[in-house]
C-alpha cells in the first residue's frame, strides 16, 4: 500500500473481506498490548466513547466502519439517520468524526439499500488508506522544516510535543509524529521531549511508548516543565496536533496546547500545528464556537498505572470528595501559531491563507 507506515504495531487493522475490525485498546498501553475485535456499530460507539481507541483521525476512521457494521444489519433510512446519531454522540469535540460519518452517509444514501453496506465498507477503507497518506504528506513537509532547523545548529534538533498525535492517533504515522518518524528513518539526528499530559497521560503512556517502538531517542517531562525547558533553549520546534480547526485558524487540541503555545511564543520557538484537511471545520469562524468536550471528573482524580508486581491499578490522588473539573481540550488563537502543517504544504494560521490552500474546500 502506498504510503504504508512500516511500524509493528497498527492502531486499526480491516483485514479484506472481512466484516469486522481489530484494534489496540489504547487503554492498556504501554504496559499490555491488548487487541479489541469490533463487530457492531455498539462495539465502536463504546470503543470510541470510552476512549480504548482516541485521536480524531482514527476516531474518524472508526466511526465511519461503524456505519458500516451498522448497515451490515439494518439498511434502510430510518438505521442509516439512527446509527449516524449514535455514533456522531460519541465525542463532541473532535471533527473528523462527524466528516467521516458524513462522507459514508452521503456515499450511499443515494443507493437502495441492499448495495448500502458493501459501499460503507468501501468508504470506510478509503479513509484509512487516504489518512495514510495525508499523514505520510505531512511528514514531508514538516521534515523540511527539521531540515532547516539542523543546518542551522550543530547537535540534535530538539523537539518538543504534546498528548500523542502519533500513528495510534490515526491510520499510520501520525499527524505531529509524521516528521519525527520520516526525519529518523532519514537519519537526521533529533530528541523528542514528551510531554506527559495530564489527566490521561498519553504523551506518558502513547507517544513514549511509539518513539521507544521506532527508536527515537526522547525524554519524558511533566507538562509543567515545559516552559522552562523553552526558557532555557533547549528546545527548536513544538510540533503539536489538533482536533479541529477553525476557519480562521485556531486550534483546538488536548488540554495543555495552549500553555505551550504561549511559552513558545515567549521564547521565541516556531510553535506548529499538524492538521490533516478533514480536521478543518470550514463551518466554524473562529475557535471560541468549538464544542469543548468536559469528561468524568475522575480522570483528573485518579491515576491508573502498574504496581511492583505487575499488576494495573488505579490509585486516588486527592482527598475523598475533592471536586474537579476535567475539560478535555483547550483553543489556541491563530497568532500564537507559526504554521499548520497540512498535506498540501504549510500554511499561515490564517483564514486567507488556508482558504488559499484549499479553495476546494473553504467554498
Amino acid at each position: 500500500m502506498p504510503h504504508a507506515d512500516p511500524a509493528p504495531y497498527r492502531a486499526l487493522v480491516h483485514a479484506p473481506e472481512t466484516r469486522h475490525l481489530d484494534v489496540i485498546d489504547q487503554r492498556t498501553l504501554p504496559h499490555e498490548i491488548v487487541h479489541l475485535r469490533l463487530a457492531d456499530a455498539e462495539a465502536a460507539a463504546r470503543a470510541i466513547r470510552e476512549m480504548a481507541i482516541r485521536g480524531a483521525p482514527l476516531i474518524g476512521a472508526v466511526g465511519a466502519y461503524g456505519l458500516a457494521l451498522a448497515l451490515d444489519r439494518d439498511a434502510s433510512d430510518a438505521a442509516l439517520v439512527s446509527a449516524h446519531a449514535m455514533l456522531d454522540a460519541t465525542r463532541p469535540t473532535a471533527v473528523n468524526l462527524r466528516w467521516a460519518l458524513d462522507r459514508v452517509r452521503d456515499r450511499v444514501a443515494p443507493l437502495a439499500p441492499p448495495a448500502r453496506a458493501d459501499r460503507a465498507w468501501a468508504e470506510a477503507d478509503a479513509i484509512v488508506a487516504e489518512d495514510m497518506a495525508i499523514n505520510h504528506a505531512i511528514g514531508e513537509h514538516g521534515l523540511a522544516v527539521l531540515r532547516d532547523i539542523a543546518r542551522q545548529r550543530s547537535g540534535p534538533v530538539r523537539v518538543m510535543t504534546h498528548c500523542n498525535a502519533g500513528a495510534l492517533a490515526t491510520c499510520g504515522w501520525g499527524t505531529a509524529t509524521a516528521p519525527i518518524f520520516l526525519a529518523h528513518a532519514a537519519g537526521l539526528p533529533l530528541h523528542v521531549w514528551v510531554s506527559e499530559t495530564r489527566p490521561r497521560l498519553q504523551g506518558a503512556s502513547l507517544t513514549a511508548w511509539e518513539l521507544g517502538e521506532r527508536g527515537v531517542p526522547h525524554t519524558l517531562v511533566v507538562d509543567g516543565a515545559a516552559g522552562l525547558l523553552m526558557a532555557r533553549g533547549e528546545v527548536d520546534v513544538v510540533f503539536v496536533g489538533a482536533d479541529r480547526v477553525a476557519r480562521n485558524g485556531d486550534v483546538c487540541n488536548k488540554i495543555g496546547t495552549y500553555d505551550k503555545a504561549l511559552a513558545a511564543r515567549d521564547n521565541g520557538v516556531p510553535f506548529y500545528a499538524a492538521v490533516p484537511s478533514p480536521t478543518i471545520d470550514w463551518r466554524m469562524n473562529d475557535g471560541g464556537a468549538i464544542p469543548i468536550e468536559a469528561r468524568d471528573a475522575d480522570e483528573v482524580l485518579v491515576i491508573a498505572g502498574r504496581a511492583d508486581d505487575g499488576r494495573r491499578v488505579r490509585v486516588a490522588i486527592a482527598p475523598p470528595a475533592t471536586p474537579a473539573v476535567n475539560y478535555a481540550f483547550d483553543v489556541t488563537p491563530a497568532r500564537l501559531v507559526t504554521g499548520i502543517l497540512t498535506e498540501r504544504g504549510i500554511a499561515r494560521a490564517s483564514g486567507d491563507a488556508l482558504a488559499a490552500m484549499f479553495p476546494d474546500r473553504a467554498r
